[in-house]
């Protein structure tokens, strides 16, 4: 699926967003094959790559590396949180509470929990996120709290 690229006019700055505001994504879905390509490059470990191995593992079961859906929340993210200048983060905490398996269907829900326009940068300000993606049972396979930098549109010009 091919997502249209947002015109600058699109993008929301720090004065657009409000604390509590949240923001759903798409749904990504999870199959085997995306699985096993993404750990064949990145996370070539046999719970990600074999069947049968995974049966024996820790997870009982072929599981997506946790990068993996870190990697899909990016790109739910980028589409569904349009901020000026990107998601350039700063540092978080992140946690894969269950596994994502083949059939699952992400989504990412996004909450503001904190903003925070800069005392000595007045053109931008950092705001504290709570990413949360889920399946399609709605169990948390990950769970990012980052915190963002994000442009101020007074200090843009627009």
């Amino acid at each position: 699926m091919t997502h249209s690229p947002l015109l600058a006019a699109d993008r929301l700055f720090l004065d657009d967003l409000s604390v509590g505001q949240t923001f759903i994504s798409r749904t990504h879905p999870l199959g085997v094959a995306e699985i096993r390509s993404f750990a064949t490059e990145f996370d070539p470990q046999p719970f990600h790559l074999d069947e049968s191995a995974a049966e024996a593992a820790f997870f009982s079961g072929l599981t997506a590396s946790g990068w993996h859906t870190a990697a899909i929340t990016m790109r739910l993210m980028v589409e569904t949180v349009p901020l000026a200048g990107g998601l350039i983060g700063v540092g978080g905490e992140l946690l894969w509470p269950s596994p994502a398996r083949p059939g699952d269907d992400l989504k990412v829900h996004c909450e503001v929990l904190e903003i925070m326009p800069s005392r000595t940068r007045p053109e931008r300000g950092s705001v504290k996120l709570c990413i949360s993606t889920r399946n399609q049972r709605g169990e948390e396979v990950q769970r990012f709290t980052v915190k963002v930098i994000v442009a101020r549109r007074a200090a843009s010009g627009t």
